[in-house]
């Protein structure tokens, strides 16, 4: 059974950093691409980023090019989004999502419950 736990969230400045993990298990987890998505308050799912099950590609949303970055550590079973330079339009809940298959284009098929970031000034 897969399970992907985050954690990380909380309250952040802009300006400010954060960096979410997400736990997973009950899978192969070097043989998925892993991906974050956010939903803000009021507004629909938005995807954030990706990452490739060999670790050696990256992608992300326009929005989010040089101030997010996601890596993996396949021998914690764990993916991560290291938040920098925040902002109030970044406050969210964050979700960590398993993809199909090794490709970041396959869909996302399992989903953890997500982690709430908010940025306040």
């Amino acid at each position: 059974q897969v399970q992907l736990v985050e954690s990380g969230g909380g309250l952040a400045q802009p300006g400010g950093s954060l960096r979410l993990s997400c736990a997973a298990s009950g899978f192969t987890f070097n043989n998925y691409a892993m991906s974050w998505a956010r939903q803000a308050p009021g507004k629909g799912l938005e995807w954030v980023s990706a990452i490739s099950s060999d670790v050696r590609n990256t992608y992300y949303a326009d929005s989010m090019k040089g101030r997010f970055t996601i890596s993996r550590d396949n021998a914690k079973n764990t993916v991560y989004l290291q938040m920098d330079s925040l902002k109030p339009e970044d406050t969210a809940l964050y979700y960590c999502a398993k993809r199909l298959t090794n490709s970041y284009a396959s869909s996302m098929d399992s989903w953890g419950r997500g982690t709430l970031v908010t940025v306040y000034s």
